[in-house]
């Protein structure tokens, strides 16, 4: 019997207009009315994805959310962190010196404010444009060492640079972070060991909740852990081949209610 399901935004929930369908919308509610907990799982700060848990009613006490790809796992009704894995400042410098050999722009996210650093003078992150509603500011190491929390830290590139690029990376740097594709352009950089699987692994114990009561529903590389972590891993059919490899079940699309027709099938009674 699955009791959490946790769910992809982008390229999962979100269809390629970037909405949550009707169809999806009242499946989740039929789940989430018969217990089940609806957990979107995204590398987003929870304030770039408010408006999404107001659409799903996910707003009550006792919903939940994992954000910066299981770097922190939140109350949706009051932001309060449960658990949380961050980066120190050293890593941030650890960073900005590899993007400065890359020649690439270096983000770096403190909850909902993002510090844009000057690592390739000549060239525009195009992180902006991928998540609109962050605040963006121009900033430096110092900026970052006066920042409460560090999350993360993105290379958002056009792929045909990018992907080159990412051949270039030390293997140190994969021992030391956990380096990720999530889309085609943008490149993320997490503490060691933080993953989906691993946010949802805290949320699922503090509820009492088992991997095999878990189904994870994603598309990209970075929903890997979680599709082989839950009892229940769902690819969309939209999903990169190593998603759909290693998942239990292939759903529809994100534009056709891969979600809906996955939750259907196998959550509702």
């Amino acid at each position: 019997m699955i009791k959490l399901v946790a769910i992809d935004l982008d390229g999962t929930l979100l269809n390629e207009e970037k909405q949550i369908s009707v169809r999806n919308k009242e499946i989740l509610a039929q789940a989430k009315n018969q217990g089940v907990k609806i957990v979107l799982c995204t590398g987003r700060p929870l304030a770039a994805m408010a408006h999404y848990l107001t659409e799903l009613d996910l707003l009550d006490s006792g919903d939940y959310s994992i954000t910066f790809n299981g770097g922190l796992v939140q109350k949706n009704d009051t932001g309060e962190i449960m658990a949380k894995k961050v980066m120190t400042i050293a890593d941030v410098e650890q960073l900005t010196q590899l993007a400065q050999a890359l020649s690439l722009p270096l983000d770096v996210l403190s909850d909902g404010i993002v510090y844009q650093l000057p690592t390739a003078p000549e060239k525009q992150s195009l992180y902006n444009v991928l998540n609109k509603v962050l605040d963006f500011r121009p900033g430096t190491l110092l900026d970052v060492k006066k920042a409460d929390v560090l999350n993360k830290a993105v290379i958002a590139y056009a792929q045909e640079e990018l992907d080159p690029k990412i051949q270039e990376i030390p293997n140190v740097f994969h021992e030391q972070f956990e380096i990720i594709k999530t889309r085609s352009m943008l490149l993320e950089f997490m503490p060691k060991g933080v993953t989906k699987a691993y946010g949802i692994s805290l949320l699922a114990e503090e509820l009492g909740i088992t991997q095999a009561e878990v189904m994870a529903i994603g598309d990209e590389e970075n929903d890997l852990p979680m599709i082989e972590y839950a009892g229940m891993g769902v690819a969309m059919a939209n999903a990169v081949p190593l998603v759909k490899e290693s998942a239990d079940y292939l759903t529809a699309s994100n534009d056709d209610d891969g979600v809906a027709q996955a939750i259907e099938k196998f959550v509702l009674v």
